[in-house]
């Protein structure tokens, strides 16, 4: 046999792989062995935390992370919890407390809103103009006196406006002896000049004497009707008008009532009371409620003019079951 026809067997060589350098194996050795294969090393972030149930609360454990694993340090890793149990004890310490006098109180759902006013009142509007609005404007007024300040003031209204006449108030009480017609119709001549001189920010000349003018005419309205009032409130019946009026573009400046009012003041002898005078006055003394329905002050004032006209019905009545007796 030559040499060419022999089988050449080649050397063993050293063969790179994965994991570094080995030396390959023939087939017979490596015959009914099974093939090992290295194991990769676990990584942490591979290890899935075991899912919390609802029915187990676990308590606070030390944990310590080897790289044989995750090690829990503490004695007791969880515990089961009792549906059951927990309402009953939940709803013996609600009775205790209860029992104890503690008082379980509810937070409000809806947050406090402020109360609704006119639309003319806004968050510009002046601070003395809005108490009188929430105060004043429309409640019924049936003394004299107060009437009488609040005639003027409406007088005044011809020439400067509420926030104006409600910051000088004082001014005008105190020139005017605090609206008592009396004092006021006794007013000389010489005290018109110097309230000229002195209070020519407050009136002009004409109304100065106008306002005295019709203090001497309201004296004799009460000696004829007995009080201011009755003759003012006579008008409506003595009740309050209910306008019930719901966007401000629909208050009226004057209406028939208002110049039927003006028309009997002047054949009187009262002077600067148009009709329009005379409806301010009728909404600042309370004759008539022109707060907005949307205004928490409409049913305020509509209320109070209900509980002061109930004594007046009531005197009513009496007297005229005492002039059935007689009669009879």
């Amino acid at each position: 046999m030559s040499v060419a026809n022999e089988l050449l067997v080649p050397e063993t060589r050293t063969i790179l792989g994965p994991a570094g350098n080995r030396v390959s194996v023939s087939e017979h050795e490596t015959k009914g062995k099974k093939e090992k294969t290295p194991e990769k090393p676990k990584k942490l972030s591979s290890v899935k935390p075991e899912p919390v149930r609802d029915n187990v609360v676990r308590s606070k454990s030390t944990v310590k992370i080897s790289s044989a694993g995750v090690t829990v340090l503490s004695s007791a890793s969880c515990v089961k919890k009792n549906p059951r149990k927990d309402k009953k004890s939940e709803c013996q310490s609600t009775l205790s407390n209860v029992a104890a006098g503690s008082k379980i109180v509810k937070q409000p759902s809806v947050a406090n809103v402020p109360l609704k006013q006119c639309d003319w009142i806004t968050s510009f509007s002046d601070p003395v103009y809005i108490s009188f609005h929430d105060q004043e404007w429309g409640v019924p007024v049936r003394d004299d006196r107060k009437l009488f300040e609040l005639f003027v003031l409406s007088i005044a209204l011809a020439e400067m406006t509420w926030p104006d006449i409600l910051y000088k108030r004082d001014t005008f009480r105190k020139h005017f002896d605090n609206f008592d017609p009396c004092s006021v119709a006794k007013f000389s001549e010489e005290k018109l000049l110097s309230m000229k001189a002195n209070c020519s920010t407050l009136l002009s000349e004409p109304k100065l004497r106008a306002v005295v003018e019709n203090a001497n005419q309201l004296l004799k309205v009460q000696e004829e009707f007995g009080s201011f009032s009755n003759y003012c409130w006579r008008f409506l019946n003595h009740k309050q008008i209910q306008n019930g009026i719901r966007y401000a573009r629909q208050v009226p400046v004057k209406t028939p009532k208002s110049e039927a009012i003006s028309k009997d003041l002047m054949r009187r002898g009262f002077r600067c009371v148009g009709p329009t005078v005379v409806y301010s006055f009728m909404q600042v003394s309370g004759m008539t409620n022109d707060h907005l329905v949307t205004c928490f002050r409409y049913h305020e004032c509509k209320d109070n003019a209900e509980l002061q006209l109930k004594p007046k019905i009531l005197e009513n009545k009496v007297s005229a079951e005492l002039m059935s007796l007689y009669t009879n």
